[in-house]
């Protein structure tokens, strides 16, 4: 399992403490817990939990929050590294969780090829649930190995690895102007919006990576400057009745878009009737005002801080957020589990309500766990230190 006491964008947070004397935030957790476990349901198709997810509500879906808090942690992180452990500190524990992130994608990448593989032989299996590239031999390693192919379902640390290895120079610009590396990062997304083939190859995808890294680093700087703006005030975002208004409206807006109407049987009301869905991969301006809208009315609303912090359902969510890589990792490698088991044997009520229950239980008892074990390593180390 990968090493939690490394902080990160996917690791615990420590949030710079605020005037009012309200100490740790934990929303951003309590968010990212969320994100991680809307993104395990979404990526089983046959589970009757997914018709909740906020995808189901809105034009964005958790992935963008998970890039969006990915770079609020990593200022956490990294961006106050540099003053507190020097240039070569900082840049070794980027280096350092790179490694990390590079291991626990490629334990995904194969232990998914071995279980289908494996799997296949004893039932059929759906042609979409590995592409052809990697049905057979063993030509694909090296391809995997250098990120130049990445299957579905298995893209976002890449992703992320890039993000993080990309942070540096974003600080370096941040130094030289606060806002100069926000306005490169947009201009650069609006590019991309403007031509979307310009993208990374993919071997097993000839239009690139899914998730355009040169359109989603725009997301995650907004979340890097956003952290860095929080901890520069030390205190919330304002709340402007305005904006929340605006805010709101548009979330209103967008949830009677993108609901599901006919799945549910129910009158179509969207407002704008067939509007072509907002492009996920180069992250089109609909996805990208979503999420900052609920961002927003979170990261401004002092409610929203005491439920993440001082409830049940809070702080479980909080507790996943905090150990979300070792979370990601374990609900990928379940989700594809889930979704043969659905596909093999079928996806009525019975299994439904069994391996929803089970995979969320082994996840909520890992972070739980985990959790438990860091408690215990700070206790022996005070311990020492006495």
């Amino acid at each position: 399992m990968v090493a939690q006491h490394e902080a990160s964008a996917i690791t615990p947070v420590q949030v710079a403490p605020v005037k009012n004397g309200q100490g740790r935030d934990h929303r951003i957790d309590a968010m990212r817990g969320a994100a991680l476990l809307m993104m395990f349901v979404d990526h089983i198709p046959q589970s009757l939990l997914n018709r909740f997810t906020m995808r189901n509500v809105g034009f964005a879906d958790a992935a963008e929050v998970f890039v969006l808090l990915a770079g609020y942690a990593s200022w956490l992180a990294y961006g106050r590294g540099f003053k507190k452990y020097g240039v070569a500190g900082c840049l070794k524990r980027i280096f350092r969780r790179c490694v990390q992130l590079y291991i626990a994608q490629a334990i995904m990448v194969f232990v998914s090829v071995a279980s289908i593989r494996v799997w296949r032989h004893f039932t059929p299996v759906p042609v979409d649930f590995l592409e052809p590239e990697l049905a057979h031999g063993i030509g694909w390693i090296w391809r995997a190995m250098t990120l130049d192919a990445l299957p579905s379902n298995l893209n976002i640390l890449p992703l992320y690895i890039v993000f993080l290895a990309g942070f540096p120079l974003y600080f370096l610009l941040m130094r030289l102007q606060r806002y100069l590396a926000l306005l490169v990062a947009g201009a650069l997304w609006f590019l991309i919006n403007l031509d979307p083939d310009v993208n990374f190859p993919n071997w097993l995808d000839p239009d690139g990576w899914y998730f355009n890294p040169l359109a989603w680093q725009f997301l995650f700087a907004l979340g890097v400057t956003a952290s860095a703006e929080t901890e520069r005030r030390g205190r919330d975002f304002p709340r402007i009745p305005v904006l929340s208004f605006c805010c709101i409206a548009y979330l209103i807006f967008s949830a009677f878009q993108a609901f599901p109407w006919a799945q549910w049987s129910l009158p179509d009301l969207r407002p704008l009737g067939d509007l072509v869905s907002p492009a996920k991969s180069w992250l089109s301006p609909l996805r990208l005002f979503d999420v900052l809208a609920i961002f927003y009315l979170m990261q401004s609303s002092s409610v929203a801080r005491v439920w993440a912090s001082d409830t049940r359902v809070g702080q479980i969510l909080a507790r996943v957020g905090r150990y979300s890589l070792d979370v990601f990792v374990v609900g990928t490698i379940l989700d594809l589990y889930a979704r043969l088991v659905f596909t093999s044997f079928g996806d009525g009520w019975i299994l439904q309500i069994v391996v929803n229950v089970v995979v969320l239980g082994v996840l909520f008892a890992l972070a739980g766990w985990l959790d438990a074990r860091r408690k215990r390593q700070q206790s022996q180390a005070l311990a020492a230190a006495g």
